[in-house]
C-alpha cells in the first residue's frame, strides 16, 4: 500500500535539521499530520581498516541518549561536497590518520519512517598517521582493534550507535561472504 502526500510545511529548520508535517492519506487509517526529519547534508560513515586486518575506531559519549561506546569515524558531506571526499576528511579530522583509498561500502535509509536521512558507508585502507586529531571533541579514544575485539564489541553492545553498527555488521557479513564486492548503491 503506497500513502498519498497532499502536501507539506516546514515546522522547524537548521543548519542540522529540518522537521516537517506532511499531510498523508495512509490506506486503511485516513488522513494525517506525519513528522518528516530531513537533513541538509548527507551523511557518512566509514569501516576503515589496515593491512593486519585491524579496524581503527573512536571511543566516545554521546550526550543524548547519556552512553559512551565505539564508533566508525563519520560525518556529513558540504553541500556540493563528494560523499567520498567528506569521509576522507571526517577521518583524518577525528583520528589523525590520512586514507589512503576510500571506496563504496554501502548505502542505507537509516530511519525510512520518519526520515529521508540517507548513510553512504565507505571502505577506506591505506591510512598514514599524520598527527593528533584535529577535532579532539570526536572521542575520547581513537584505536586499532582487531576483528575480533570488534565482534566482541558488537555483541556486548559496546557499539550503540546506529550507522556504526550497521557498517561494521554489513562489513563483517555480507560484504565478506560477497568476496568484497560493493553493494549495488544508487
Amino acid at each position: 500500500m503506497e500513502w498519498k502526500s497532499y502536501g507539506r510545511r516546514r515546522v522547524y529548520d537548521s543548519p542540522y535539521v529540518e522537521v516537517w508535517l506532511d499531510d498523508v492519506d495512509i490506506p486503511g487509517v485516513g488522513r494525517i499530520d506525519h513528522h518528516v526529519v530531513t537533513m541538509p547534508r548527507a551523511s557518512t560513515t566509514s569501516v576503515v581498516t589496515d593491512d593486519q586486518g585491524r579496524f581503527l575506531l573512536l571511543y566516545r559519549h554521546r550526550f543524548i541518549t547519556g552512553r559512551w561506546g565505539w564508533e566508525v569515524p563519520a560525518g556529513w558531506a558540504e553541500p556540493g561536497e563528494d560523499p567520498a571526499v567528506a569521509i576522507a576528511r571526517e577521518v583524518e579530522e577525528e583520528t589523525g590518520w590520512r586514507p589512503g583509498q576510500v571506496v563504496p561500502l554501502v548505502e542505507y535509509d537509516a530511519l525510512a519512517g520518519i526520515s529521508t536521512m540517507r548513510f553512504r558507508c565507505f571502505h577506506v585502507t591505506g591510512c598514514k598517521y599524520v598527527g593528533e586529531p584535529t577535532d579532539r571533541s570526536e572521542a575520547s579514544r581513537v584505536e586499532w582493534l582487531t576483528e575480533r575485539e570488534v565482534v566482541k564489541l558488537l555483541a556486548a553492545g559496546d557499539v550503540p550507535d546506529g550507522p556504526s553498527l550497521a557498517a561494521l555488521s554489513y562489513y563483517l557479513g555480507p560484504h565478506r561472504l560477497l568476496g568484497g564486492a560493493v553493494s549495488d548503491v544508487r
